[in-house]
C-alpha cells in the first residue's frame, strides 16, 4: 500500500475536543477520525463531511453522523493546511445552536490571538 501524502494537517485547540471524546462512543470517535483522514488526505473535501458556518467569518463545522445520531466539531483554517479543532457537540436539533456558534466564535478568537501573543 502506498503512503499517504497529507495536504493538511488536523490539530485541536485547548481541550473541547479530548473533552468531548469522553462523552461518545468508541464508534463515533472512530467516525470522526475517519473524516479527519478525508481533510489529510483529500484536496477537496465534500462538503457532507466539512462546509464552512453561514454567516460567521472563517468558522467551518465537520460533520459526522453515527448510529442516527447527528455530531458535529467546530474549526478553522490556518495557515492555509492546518485544520484547528474547537469545541463539538451532539446535534438534537435541525438548527445548530446559537450557544455552540458563539462559543466556537469565542474559541477563533481566542486561538487567533494567543497566536499573535496577545
Amino acid at each position: 500500500m502506498a503512503k499517504r501524502e497529507y495536504v493538511r494537517k488536523v490539530v485541536a485547540y485547548g481541550e473541547y475536543f479530548k473533552d468531548f471524546k469522553k462523552t461518545v462512543s468508541q464508534q463515533v470517535i472512530d467516525k470522526f477520525y475517519e473524516i479527519f483522514l478525508y481533510i489529510m488526505t483529500l484536496e477537496v473535501i465534500p462538503s457532507v463531511y466539512f462546509r464552512s458556518v453561514e454567516g460567521v467569518k472563517g468558522l467551518f463545522e465537520i460533520r459526522v453522523e453515527e448510529g442516527g445520531n447527528i455530531y458535529r466539531v467546530f474549526c478553522c483554517l490556518d495557515e492555509g493546511n492546518l485544520v484547528i479543532l474547537f469545541n463539538a457537540f451532539h446535534k438534537k436539533t435541525q438548527k445548530t445552536p446559537k450557544g455552540e456558534i458563539e462559543k466556537a466564535k469565542r474559541i477563533m478568537k481566542a486561538y487567533f490571538e494567543e497566536k499573535k501573543g496577545i
